[in-house]
């Protein structure tokens, strides 16, 4: 009688364990959807150049990116690690295709002499530098590229010195794929040379929107790339943090010794 009281008592407890795992794996699952429906689809790639985030064409054929915009503050370079290179941009093409229109600014270090400037670049045409406008580290940034008119190819590209007051804009006519969209961190290329990374302490983004096909929301509400930049031998150079709360925010910081 003993022995079958101690049986039923053991398999009273295994079914209250397994009642326990039960709940858990149901609460881990609920977590872990809402996580992915909070972060469609979260990638992973590691490339010589680039640190940031990217949303790239996937099957639908009526994916186009016709908006960007982005905020940050603009790097202060540390001159007493050496020369460097670092651009930060926001960009529409370049992924799936050779097209790419891009608009940032640049923190670099050329003999032993920090420089700040604003550029914008439709390739394959060189990166235009506008001298009218004077950036200094920790000016806030506003940039943003919007499709005018999609038959006849015409952009409008934005970028506003919120601290200074200063700001540049134009309309440009160029033939892009909109297939894909860029918030990055840049090395860039110097005489058919990668450059060396300057030391840019950290940039964080934020506020980064895009249009793809009339639905405009946050970099979390799309299919995205996370992308970190290393060396030859695969050392990273750079740490790109995850979204924030917002989906829109994130940073990229510079590894020292590197």
């Amino acid at each position: 009688m003993q022995e079958k009281i101690k049986l039923r008592t053991r398999r009273v407890i295994l079914i209250l364990i397994w009642i326990i795992l039960l709940v858990l794996s149901l609460s881990f699952l609920s977590v872990l959807n809402s996580y992915l429906a909070s972060y469609p689809q979260i990638q992973k790639i590691s490339t010589y150049t680039w640190a940031g985030y990217i949303i790239t064409k996937q099957s639908d054929l009526q994916y186009e990116v016709i908006a960007i915009n982005a905020s940050w503050i603009v790097p202060d370079v540390n001159a007493s690690a050496g020369d460097g290179y670092s651009s930060v941009w926001i960009g529409i093409g370049g992924q799936l295709d050779k097209t790419l229109i891009q608009v940032g600014t640049e923190q670099d270090v050329v003999s032993g002499q920090a420089t700040y400037y604003v550029w914008y670049e439709l390739l394959p045409s060189f990166s235009v530098r506008l001298n009218d406008i004077a950036v200094f580290p920790g000016d806030t940034m506003i940039a943003s590229i919007i499709l005018l008119n999609s038959d006849s190819n015409s952009w409008s590209l934005k970028i506003n010195d919120e601290t200074t007051g200063q700001d540049f804009s134009k309309n440009v006519v160029y033939n892009s794929t909109r297939s894909s969209s860029e918030w990055i961190v840049e090395r860039p290329t110097i005489i058919n040379q990668t450059s060396v990374l300057a030391d840019f302490g950290s940039v964080t983004f934020t506020g980064c929107h895009i249009n793809v096909s009339q639905i405009e929301g946050p970099i979390k509400n799309f299919e995205f790339t996370k992308t970190q930049m290393v060396n030859s031998k695969y050392a990273q150079l750079t740490s790109v943090s995850d979204l924030a709360g917002d989906g829109s925010s994130f940073t990229v910081s510079y590894l020292a010794g590197k």
